[in-house]
């Protein structure tokens, strides 16, 4: 039995807190215009795109985009936007007043990369019999796959903190030092392994769905 399922949290309910945050991720972006910080703008801005990419995948794709992966989604990138603004009226962000809010923002996005990666691969697997990728192989390769893309987003946000600083403007994305990079490479890892042990038992609908995707472009 899933965990939600334990908790009586059925799929209405899940709908309502996604519904819930996606209008307080509107809340966050005009907070961002009051204060003038364009970081909190983009963000919210781009959260709340990603917001809807499970209702664009499942209509124009016909993936299968329940719920459950709604609101994983949904709170992954809700997380990151309230991160960038914390307390109203306060002086700090949740990511610099809150220690663990980064360590839980790293874990849950890596997570959605880690099954975005699982997805691909075990649908290029089930496309075509030219490539064969063992069990033990995809727990690697997931591992892998998020650790490659959690260097990537440090330098990017080093590459954007610069940039600001040069250009004088406000960072839309924020860098605390080697020790704070390293830390969050260790939660994107753990995020990788939730992933690897229990998620892709819940991915098998959404990796036959895009498999048949690979099919129809192949015919």
């Amino acid at each position: 039995m899933r965990i939600r399922e334990r908790l009586g949290f059925d799929a209405d309910r899940q709908r309502q807190v996604t519904r819930a945050m996606q209008l307080s991720l509107v809340g966050l972006f005009f907070i961002g215009v009051d204060r003038g910080e364009l970081g909190i703008v983009v963000n919210a801005a781009i959260a709340l795109g990603i917001t809807y990419l499970p209702a664009v995948l499942e209509r124009d794709y016909h993936i299968p985009m329940d719920a459950g992966l709604t609101l994983w989604i949904t709170t992954a990138v809700f997380l990151h936007a309230l991160g960038t603004v914390g307390v109203p009226g306060g002086g700090d962000s949740f990511y610099a007043s809150v220690w663990w809010w980064d360590h839980v923002t790293h874990l849950l996005s890596a997570s959605i990369v880690a099954a975005v990666g699982y997805t691909t691969a075990r649908a290029i697997d089930l496309h075509t019999e030219a490539v064969h990728l063992p069990s033990r192989f995809m727990f690697v390769f997931i591992l892998l796959f998020v650790l490659a893309f959690g260097v990537l987003w440090e330098v990017i946000e080093f590459l954007i903190g610069v940039a600001a600083t040069v250009l004088g403007m406000q960072a839309v994305l924020t860098q605390y030092g080697l020790e704070d990079t390293m830390l969050d490479l260790v939660f994107d890892t753990a995020g990788g392994v939730v992933v690897a042990v229990w998620g892709t038992a819940h991915l098998s609908d959404v990796v036959g769905a895009v498999a048949a995707q690979f099919d129809g472009a192949r015919q």
